[in-house]
């Protein structure tokens, strides 16, 4: 078993300096299903042997539960990780059924105090805005979050699902560390216009669901079948029914790579979102999401993968033939404000 560390990067100009690879926590108590505490929890400690420093969750994931599920690793760790935690996206509280994206200074404020109290931290090392709300000017809310900067209570900002223009807008009031969106061989919308502009200010990007989901590691074919009944992705259209069938048809190149490579179909997609950042010459830091201690050991492994023109040739088309959106309702991702 191996505990060689991955190599580190600055997540965007004067941002931390992070793994090259993260690790999304929202899995080990939300969204994917029962999950076993213990190995989640033991999996936090084998990610940090291997030089996973950043560690993302959000305050809406469980309504706060997996910000408090974090709270003993990150105090006994708190100098050796770079913890990332989001707000936004709040509970209607006429129907639980709805989510409402609230930007509004006071709301960040409220959040960023709750979030510390879970988290049981004095600081906050990457704090994003989850979602966008647009009737609330990205100045506004840019502005509020950079005052939890002056106070201390946060080191470095963070966006999520935002466009160019809202990218840049932020950045004129505080410089932004990272912006966070889905980013895989099957989501590839961020590239038209996010990207390069993160390229240009010199924001790093932290792709989410680098693996699809599950999907591109060929753990499932159809979520409506093979899937708990409280599994997120049962409500997401490229997992289901017609699309979920047409789509696992588009994983055999990742599949015959993996075999040239002696590497699992997961590692090849992990490889080919490690490989943008010489591609497009900026910091690219994936945050697989996993409660395993095997999967971390997997994901890690894949930082050492060099993808050869020939592979990249092979995996080109893959985005541009997938059947479904990322959401139901895409209106409050980038894609769905471009």
């Amino acid at each position: 078993m191996s505990s060689k560390k991955i190599e580190t990067v600055e997540l965007g100009t004067g941002g931390p300096r992070v793994g090259v690879q993260g690790l999304g926590c929202m899995g080990m108590s939300f969204a994917y299903g029962p999950t076993d505490a213990d190995e989640a929890r033991a999996t936090l400690e084998r990610a940090l042997e291997l030089g996973v420093t950043l560690y993302d969750t959000a305050d809406m994931y469980g309504m706060g539960e997996n910000e408090k599920f974090l709270a003993p690793f990150l105090r006994a760790h708190r100098d050796e990780v770079v913890l990332a935690t989001k707000f936004a996206i709040t509970l209607d509280p006429q129907d639980p059924t709805k989510r409402i994206i609230r930007n509004d200074p006071a709301y960040i404020r409220e959040s960023v105090e709750g979030s510390l109290r879970r988290l049981g931290v004095d600081e906050i090392d990457l704090y994003y805005m989850h979602r966008r709300n647009p009737d609330v000017p990205i100045e506004e809310s840019v502005g509020a979050m950079a005052e939890l900067v002056a106070e201390g209570k946060v080191k470095h900002l963070g966006l999520s699902e935002v466009t160019g223009p809202e990218l840049r807008a932020a950045q004129a009031v505080h410089p932004i560390a990272a912006l966070q969106s889905e980013w895989s061989l099957f989501s590839r919308d961020i590239e038209q216009g996010v990207v390069p502009t993160a390229a240009e200010l010199g924001v790093g990007v932290v792709p989410y669901s680098p693996l699809g989901r599950g999907f591109l590691t060929g753990a499932f074919v159809s979520a409506d079948k093979e899937l708990t009944a409280d599994d997120f992705r049962r409500t997401q259209p490229r997992f289901t029914g017609d699309n979920a069938a047409a789509n696992a048809a588009l994983l055999e190149p990742v599949r015959s790579i993996a075999e040239a490579h002696g590497a699992t179909p997961g590692q090849i997609a992990l490889a080919w979102v490690q490989h943008q950042a010489t591609a497009r010459g900026l910091a690219v830091v994936p945050i697989p999401g996993t409660r395993k201690r095997s999967r971390i050991e997997e994901n890690a492994a894949a930082t050492g993968i060099r993808l050869t023109a020939q592979d990249l040739a092979l995996l080109e088309p893959i985005a541009g033939k997938v059947a479904g959106a990322r959401y139901a309702d895409m209106s409050s991702t980038s894609a769905g404000r471009e």
